[in-house]
C-alpha cells in the first residue's frame, strides 16, 4: 500500500475545497485499492483531517487571519516533510499556500520548494510539467533585478544535474534532451543586449551537454514540438509564463531533488473565490495522479497503473 501525504495549504484559500473535491473524484477513488491519502492540516469544515494541527478559527482580523493561515500552512508542510523523511509517507501532494502569509506565520521561506529543500537538506529544483511542456526554473522566487547575480555557473550546473536525475528517476526518460533558455532578448544578439548568454549560459550548456541557449520566444515552442524533454529557464516569470500559457490548469508542480516525491497543482490559493465552491480540482487531481506514478516508478514497480503517462 502506498501512503501519500496531502497538505491542506492555507485554510483561507481554495486548498480545503479542492482537496474535498479531489478525494471524492472517481479518478482518485479508483486508486484506493493501493493508495491511501493522509490529510495534514488544521480542522476545517467539510474536509477530513488525519493529522490534526489544531482548529482553524478565522477572527475577522485580516492580518491575524493571514498569520494564522500561514502558520497552519507551514506547520502542515513541516509535519508532512518529517513524515516523508522518516519513511511514513511515500510522497506528498501540497495544496497552495500564500507566500506572504507563510512569512507572517513565522516561516521565512519564499515557497514550498525552498522550504522542502531546507527541511530535507538537499538542493532542489522547481519543475512545472504537463503533457505539452516541461519547464525547470534555475532561479525561483527572487526579484528580477537579483537574477544576474544569482544565476551563477554552479547554480546552472546544479539545476541541470537535478533536472537530469529527476527526468530519469521520476519520469522514466533515460536520455533527457534539455534546452537552456537564454536570459536576454535574442540570446543577447552577439552581446548587443547583454553578454550573459555568451559568457555564462553558452559555456555551461556546452559543458553539460545541453542545447542552447536559445531565445525565450522560440525555445518553448520547439520543446512543445518535441525537440526537447525539458527547458531550463533562467528566471521565474519567463518559465512560468510559458508553462501557464501552454497548460494552465493541467500542469503539475514537481520538486526535483528530494528524497521523496512532492507535487502540487499549478495555481495559488485563489483567495478571491475561496469558499464559493467553484474552484476546479483538476490540477490537484493531476498532481495526485502524477505523484502516485512517480512513487511507483521510484520503487521500480508498475504493477498498478494509475493511468498517468
Amino acid at each position: 500500500m502506498i501512503t501519500m501525504g496531502l497538505t491542506l495549504g492555507d485554510p483561507r484559500g481554495i486548498g480545503p475545497e479542492i482537496i474535498a473535491k479531489a478525494l471524492g473524484d472517481p479518478r482518485i477513488a479508483a486508486l484506493s485499492a493501493f493508495v491511501s491519502w493522509r490529510v495534514i492540516g488544521p480542522r476545517r469544515a467539510g474536509v477530513p483531517v488525519d493529522d490534526d494541527l489544531g482548529a482553524w478559527r478565522p477572527t475577522g482580523d485580516a492580518a491575524a487571519d493571514e498569520a494564522q493561515g500561514g502558520r497552519f500552512a507551514g506547520m502542515a508542510v513541516e509535519r508532512a516533510a518529517r513524515l516523508a523523511l522518516a519513511g511514513v509517507l511515500d510522497g506528498l501532494v501540497t495544496a497552495p499556500l500564500d507566500k506572504h502569509a507563510l512569512q507572517a506565520g513565522g516561516y521565512d521561506f519564499p515557497g514550498h520548494t525552498e522550504m522542502l529543500g531546507h527541511l530535507a537538506g538537499v538542493p532542489t529544483a522547481m519543475m512545472l510539467a504537463s503533457d505539452r511542456l516541461r519547464v525547470v526554473l534555475a532561479t525561483t522566487h527572487i526579484a528580477l533585478r537579483d537574477v544576474p547575480a544569482a544565476l551563477t555557473h554552479d547554480v546552472l550546473v546544479q539545476t541541470h544535474a537535478t533536472t537530469v536525475a529527476g527526468l530519469r528517476n521520476d519520469l522514466g526518460i533515460a536520455a533527457p534532451r534539455i534546452a537552456l533558455c537564454a536570459m536576454n532578448p535574442h540570446a543577447g544578439d552577439g552581446g548587443r543586449f547583454g553578454t550573459e548568454d555568451d559568457d555564462l549560459l553558452a559555456p555551461v550548456a556546452r559543458d553539460c551537454g545541453m542545447y542552447g541557449p536559445f531565445p525565450a520566444d522560440t525555445v518553448f515552442v520547439r520543446a512543445m514540438r518535441g525537440e526537447f524533454d525539458a527547458v531550463i529557464a533562467p528566471y521565474h516569470d519567463v518559465g512560468m509564463t510559458a508553462i501557464k500559457v501552454a497548460s494552465f490548469g493541467s500542469a503539475v508542480n514537481i520538486t526535483l531533488g528530494l528524497p521523496f516525491v512532492r507535487t502540487s497543482p499549478d495555481h495559488g490559493t485563489a483567495l478571491d473565490i475561496a469558499g464559493q465552491g467553484i474552484a476546479s480540482a483538476e490540477s490537484l487531481i493531476r498532481a495526485m495522479q502524477v505523484a502516485v506514478d512517480m512513487v511507483q516508478r521510484r520503487a521500480g514497480s508498475q504493477s498498478h497503473g494509475s493511468g498517468v503517462d
